[in-house]
């Protein structure tokens, strides 16, 4: 008879919680009005997420190429009601016109639980608006300037390594051997430290790096859309002993610098100064006043600075250059090219200088259109932090509703660019860019939250295969699928399985 009783209070209460989904939290969209996709209990519209079946960029993407025509639409990210932003005049408005109503991004941020969360990315409100002034002085041209003698090197030391594995290897997985060149440049950057990831794989750098993103996309979708969640349940996005390395590392490379009195052109650099002063030092010439605020930040909310630029920093332009060599692979008259550029540069200036890497004009529509297709982060999110009515609908938005703008989606649009699977970096010539919408790229975002980064994270791509193509010819290697697989895991745009080439030297 206990049997019998648990069965059926299993049953009941089971048959309750489907009924309360099905009829009132899956109830919002049809109550407002607005047109949505049908959800599903209990994973709302998730499913072929949680499942594994694909991506999250994916998912949004390809709701985003059917339901596109109603301008907007609702979705269900598990019992939250997401509203996916499908028209780019009402991305203008999400992103920019009416940004005071969507500042924040509505993702996980508890900087008691998880201090590495305090970042610039993921805070909200005020608290992102101090200190976006204070850190962006830090990624100006002068900055970037004076760092690029460390990109330099680090580019150097990228086609050595590549000539050793070239002499034993007829085959290379190059998005693993390109993170190990870009995770150089950012601990050498971000943290001041020689971490040869190039040389060993293996190194610690590299394990803590590859750990970040081990979540499985179930926990993705929790910390990006209910982090409700894991507020409640007190878990951390950033697993303690990750915490504890970078905090720890950071900690005593600033302890280094001050006691021996060590100054570098570098982004750890400038964190000490905002930390000391409460403000950048302006670049030579710049008569602007170094920062409205004076106010000193933390060690520990300097070292979460220096984490996002390094999780930033190494993936997404690792994975960029991994898909732009790719594509070159595929379409060897691209390369062949680029690669006719780059020799010009070197015949003119005899090495890569920061002005020849911005001269570069093919180079940079290559990489370009690399992002267009693969864009790093595939959606954008924002939470309605005042209760709007979205201009040119009839649609009401509550104050917290979550918002998706689909990247992917929007760069993959055969109406915006025409046979979006072709690569065509003449795609980004001055002509088409003036003829598209300003909105119809967004690889960074785009408002007063566009990504801080945008052009150390493309300097530092460029550098990189420059020095590959400088040297060597690539070609594709039969393990590599045509087309490409997305790994449905991360929630960074990423090739299913690497991306194994052949490269052979000039």
């Amino acid at each position: 008879m206990l049997i019998i009783g648990l069965i059926t209070a299993l049953v009941v209460a089971l048959c309750s919680v489907y009924i309360y989904y099905k009829f009132v939290v899956f109830n919002f969209w049809r109550k407002k009005g607005v047109f949505y996709i049908e959800p599903v209990v209990p994973t709302g519209n998730m499913t072929s997420l949680v499942t594994r079946k694909i991506s999250m960029g994916e998912l949004f993407g390809d709701a985003y190429l059917k339901y596109k025509d109603h301008r907007a639409f609702g979705m269900y990210t598990f019992f939250k009601p997401n509203l996916v932003i499908a028209d780019l005049d009402l991305v203008r408005i999400v992103l920019t016109k009416e940004f005071g109503n969507f500042h924040d991004r509505g993702w996980y941020c508890n900087e008691k639980t998880d201090p590495l969360s305090g970042h610039l990315f993921l805070l909200p409100g005020k608290k992102w608006r101090h200190l976006r002034v204070k850190l962006t002085p830090t990624f100006t041209s002068g900055k970037l300037k004076q760092m690029f003698g460390i990109l330099k090197e680090c580019g150097e030391e990228f086609a050595t390594s590549l000539e050793k594995v070239a002499k034993t290897n007829s085959c290379i997985e190059i998005k693993e051997i390109f993170a190990g060149y870009t995770t150089d440049i950012i601990m050498s950057t971000a943290f001041g430290i020689k971490s040869n990831c190039m040389e060993n794989q293996d190194n610690e750098f590299r394990f803590w790096g590859r750990k970040i993103f081990e979540y499985n996309p179930i926990w993705y979708a929790i910390f990006a859309f209910v982090p409700q969640l894991a507020d409640f349940f007190a878990i951390p996005f950033v697993d303690r002993g990750t915490s504890k390395f970078f905090i720890n590392m950071f900690r005593n490379n600033v302890q280094y610098r001050q006691t021996h009195n060590v100054v570098r052109h570098d982004f750890m650099n400038l964190l000490i100064q905002l930390m000391e002063k409460g403000y950048v030092a302006p670049d030579e010439g710049d008569t602007a006043e170094a920062s409205s605020t004076t106010n000193k930040i933390s060690l520990v909310e300097a070292a979460a600075q220096a984490f996002v630029f390094f999780i930033a920093g190494f993936e997404t332009s690792s994975t960029t250059a991994t898909f732009c060599l790719y594509e070159l692979a595929v379409n060897q008259d691209v390369q062949n090219k680029l690669r006719q550029e780059i020799d010009e540069v070197l015949k003119k200036d005899g090495e890569v200088t920061y002005n020849s890497v911005n001269d570069m004009t093919y180079l940079h529509k290559v990489v370009t259109e690399t992002l267009r297709k693969y864009p790093p982060v595939p959606i954008l999110n924002r939470i309605c932090t005042k209760a709007t009515d979205l201009p040119t609908t009839n649609i009401h938005i509550p104050e917290g509703t979550s918002i998706t703008i689909p990247v992917l989606g929007i760069q993959r649009d055969p109406a915006i660019y025409p046979d979006p699977d072709k690569f065509d970096p003449e795609r980004f010539s001055a002509d088409e860019i003036a003829a598209r919408h300003p909105y119809a790229y967004l690889p960074f975002g785009e408002g007063p939250r566009v990504c801080i980064g945008t052009r150390f994270g493309y300097m530092q791509t460029k550098v990189g295969i420059f020095n590959i193509l400088s040297k060597f010819k690539i070609k594709l290697h039969p393990r590599t699928p045509v087309p490409l697989i997305i790994d449905e895991a991360p929630f960074i745009l990423s090739p299913k399985g690497g991306v194994h080439l052949i490269i052979e030297p000039r």
